[in-house]
């Protein structure tokens, strides 16, 4: 009972996440995109009134005509309205999310033995640590002197937060790194929101109804920060999907995998920030995709060796050994009837209870216990010697042969 209500926490949880996070980032996309596309006001008294742009659009069978003020309206509407629940509200599904999936859950997504011998109380503080550190030391290097150099900025947080992928790809297992680097990044994101874009925001109204000018350090910490928020986007996205991806978390490079491809995201993104504003150059986004090709270059299986017919080649272990490994070592969880304590049903669909449904899905089972990704926190224990005829048998074909 407990792993049906589990499991059903996990999927509401997730589908809010999902509903949550496409309204804040849907928004934010859409702010971007309408700063960037702002045409002065064709009407004299627009300006005079101070618009500083407006556009014209047509959607859902209207048209539309935003506008933007320079500072702020000579008076305040009524209805005034506001985004940020969007972006708690995605906050507070993912963490509560990452403490069901990976806390409750830790020592199967959480811990690998293999890579640090971590209790549960261990690992699941350094996760929340990670979150904290990864807000407070990007915030002290955004309001120190290299918060008004851009670059010289950016070049710091890159190295930060690539020490942060390697050191956090060295502490848990790849799907629990991959996790909690997206988190951090997340973490950054809503608490620009929290602590200096909204308090900016609402400086700028109480400036506007006070008849005072507002602060110009707030608005230009709060645009600092939405630009940050606009380049963590992609990347973030991809680690909320890459627990699907064994191929890039279980890799033993998966630190520099994980890097390279939150590098292509951010790439991409500022291509298409940049050509919002019209002509730009393609470099960031040939540098984003030619980063996507070179990882995928790099998860490429390697072809068997070719085996020479010396007389002296090792023992092959036919079908019969694999699948007395696979029902062994895998059957628990994937299964129609799972035995594994918090399965209520197969992951993904996957099951093994039939010499077809193992043959079938040869390859994707070398690759799930050659990168180490299952069994998951190798709660089994299968052994390097398994995994390697595994991959023998799926190196020869598969065959059904015993």
């Amino acid at each position: 009972m407990e792993a049906f209500v589990l499991e059903w926490l996990s999927l509401l949880g997730r589908w809010l996440h999902l509903v949550t996070g496409i309204a804040w980032i849907g928004a934010s996309f859409y702010f971007v995109w309408l700063d960037n596309h702002l045409e002065p006001p064709a009407d004299p008294a627009d300006a005079a009134k101070g618009v500083g742009g407006e556009l014209w659009a047509v959607h859902g069978g209207g048209f539309y005509n935003p506008k933007k003020y320079l500072v702020a309206p000579g008076a305040l509407p009524p209805t005034l309205h506001w985004f940020k629940w969007e972006a708690y509200w995605t906050w507070i599904s993912g963490f509560f999310l990452l403490c069901l999936v990976y806390y409750v859950g830790a020592d199967a997504y959480l811990i690998d033995k293999s890579v640090a011998d971590l209790g549960r109380a261990a690992a699941i503080a350094i996760g929340l640590a990670s979150l904290a550190l990864g807000w407070i030391v990007y915030d002290r290097l955004c309001v120190s002197p290299l918060g008004s150099r851009p670059r010289a900025l950016s070049a710091v947080l890159v190295a930060f937060f690539s020490l942060c992928a390697w050191g956090l790809c060295h502490v848990f297992s790849g799907r629990g790194a991959y996790i909690h680097f997206g988190a951090m990044l997340g973490t950054v994101m809503v608490a620009n929101v929290a602590m200096v874009i909204m308090p900016a925001q609402r400086e700028l109204v109480a400036a506007c109804r006070d008849g005072r000018a507002p602060n110009p350090a707030a608005g230009a910490r709060a645009k600092q920060r939405s630009v940050h928020n606009t380049y963590f986007t992609l990347p973030v996205l991809f680690t909320m999907i890459s627990n699907h991806y064994a191929t890039a978390y279980g890799h033993r490079w998966n630190w520099a995998i994980l890097l390279a491809i939150a590098f292509a995201g951010a790439a991409i993104r500022t291509w298409f920030v940049a050509r919002h504003h019209g002509r730009a150059s393609r470099a960031p986004a040939i540098a984003g995709v030619a980063a996507l090709v070179i990882v995928a270059l790099a998860l490429a299986p390697s072809p068997p060796p070719a085996r020479a017919a010396t007389g002296d080649e090792p023992e092959f272990h036919g079908f019969a050994r694999v699948s007395a490994i696979v029902k062994q070592r895998c059957v628990g969880c994937h299964s129609a009837l799972p035995t594994q304590a918090g399965f209520t049903a197969a992951p993904k669909g996957v099951t093994f209870d039939t010499p077809d449904q193992i043959t079938v899905q040869a390859t994707r089972i070398l690759e799930q216990v050659a990168s180490r990704a299952m069994p998951i926190g190798n709660l089994t224990a299968m052994t390097d010697e398994e995994r390697a005829i595994i991959a023998d048998w799926v190196g020869h074909g598969a065959p059904r042969t015993p």
